[in-house]
């Protein structure tokens, strides 16, 4: 049964970015009594505009995740996180690791930064074979970091069940269509097995 959702957002946003916020309120439709938690990344917190490397946001991440399951009364494999863009990449390393693997129900990726915008060679993918839960990846067909075929094939190495939900003509902003990715995002939670 799953007991609540957190979501990080992307690099340049905060944890009150309208698509989160979006998210939340879908879910909260679908199910009133889910837990829903919009956390944000330290850097935004003290101000600053450029993220912290991937260790010190990996932190963030796994200690939500505790902190949401002890509030909740709950097991971390009875939440689900994900993010936009660097906050999904950030999720999906986190339940990658191998010595400190955090164990969750499922996992969420809105507009995976696979590479850098024009820079197809950098990708960002080594940890993908190592994500073993259920996943759902939802992007931009336009999206500049990440194609319709690149994210399939990067996405096929990844242990567990994975879906894929395409926003027809979007780019990595998803811009104007947070309503049609939060109702996608909240049905794809609320099928999850319980």
């Amino acid at each position: 049964m799953i007991s609540g959702v957190i979501l990080f957002p992307g690099a340049g946003t905060n944890a009150n970015h309208q698509s989160l916020v979006a998210i939340e309120n879908h879910l909260k439709q679908s199910q009133p009594t889910l837990n829903v938690r919009r956390v944000d990344f330290a850097y935004r917190i003290a101000g600053k505009s450029f993220p912290d490397r991937a260790p010190v946001l990996i932190e963030t991440v796994r200690n939500a995740v505790l902190d949401a399951a002890k509030d909740w009364g709950c097991a971390t494999n009875q939440i689900v996180i994900g993010g936009r863009s660097m906050g999904g990449r950030m999720c999906s390393m986190a339940v990658a690791e191998t010595e400190r693997k955090l164990d969750v129900a499922a996992l969420v990726c809105i507009c995976y930064p696979l590479h850098p915008p024009k820079q197809p060679e950098k990708l960002r993918t080594d940890h993908l074979p190592r994500v073993n839960v259920e996943t759902l990846f939802v992007s931009g067909t336009r999206d500049e970091f990440g194609t319709v075929d690149e994210i399939k094939n990067a996405t096929a190495t990844i242990g567990g069940s994975v879906t894929h939900k395409w926003i027809q003509d979007a780019r990595h902003d998803l811009k104007n269509r947070d309503d049609e990715v939060a109702e996608l995002v909240a049905h794809w939670i609320m099928a999850l097995p319980s």
